[in-house]
């Protein structure tokens, strides 16, 4: 056996380590994040989390907020091009004839779906996004990541509500992301408001009535 050959599968565990680092510091972080945001966790809380040394975070990232940009990205691309398929399939489908609530459904249910099937870690990821969602670090990396999928949304909207002004449209969406944003913090408020009737974490009864909600919401702006 050549010594080529040999070095091969060492150099395949080897990068199956760093990969399987890489991944125990972004999951890590993502929950450290989600939980006390980005000024509330140090390079060596996430050190301590995975059980290492703060030099080998540091071995992938040169600080913490270069850390904070690529736990975002990881899943944002997931989530709004997931979204993005969802619209312009609906778009496709529905023609000349697009509905504000066939559009919502595309844009929120996808991404309700992406959490429910997505097991914890998903789950900690949307308690993340909800959490950065209303601070200035957040916004940068929302423009960044998911402006293009929001404006895809809002043209369909258009074509749904051609006789509803434009500014009432992004007025519209603004309240959308709102109530999404407060749906994915998972607070546990509305399971005491409503005394154990509803649950926080109960994404498919939120699937079942946001998109109507929200396009009830819409159509009222416009009489």
């Amino acid at each position: 056996m050549s010594e080529e050959t040999t070095l091969k599968p060492v150099r395949r565990r080897k990068a199956e380590q760093r990969a399987e680092s890489l991944e125990q510091i972004l999951d890590a972080a993502e929950y450290l994040f989600s939980v006390d945001g980005l000024n509330g966790v140090t390079i060596q809380d996430v050190a301590e989390r995975v059980g290492v040394h703060k030099t080998l975070i540091h071995y992938y990232f040169k600080d913490k907020r270069s850390l904070f940009e690529a736990v975002f990205a990881r899943r944002a691309g997931v989530s709004s091009g997931r979204r993005m398929e969802a619209l312009e399939r609906y778009e496709a489908e529905a023609g000349d004839s697009p509905t504000v609530e066939g559009a919502l459904h595309a844009f929120l249910d996808t991404d309700l779906d992406l959490y429910i099937g997505g097991g914890e870690k998903l789950m900690n990821y949307a308690s993340f996004c909800a959490r950065i969602s209303n601070t200035p670090e957040g916004a940068v990396l929302f423009d960044e990541h998911f402006d293009a999928v929001v404006l895809k949304l809002i043209s369909v909207l258009k074509r749904a509500l051609p006789d509803t002004s434009e500014e009432d449209i992004f007025w519209g969406y603004h309240f959308v992301t709102g109530a999404l944003m407060n749906t994915l913090a998972r607070t546990g408020r509305i399971d005491r408001l409503s005394g154990g009737l509803c649950h926080s974490d109960d994404f498919e009864a939120v699937k079942k009535r946001i998109a109507k909600f929200m396009a009830d919401g819409f159509l009222g702006l416009g009489l």
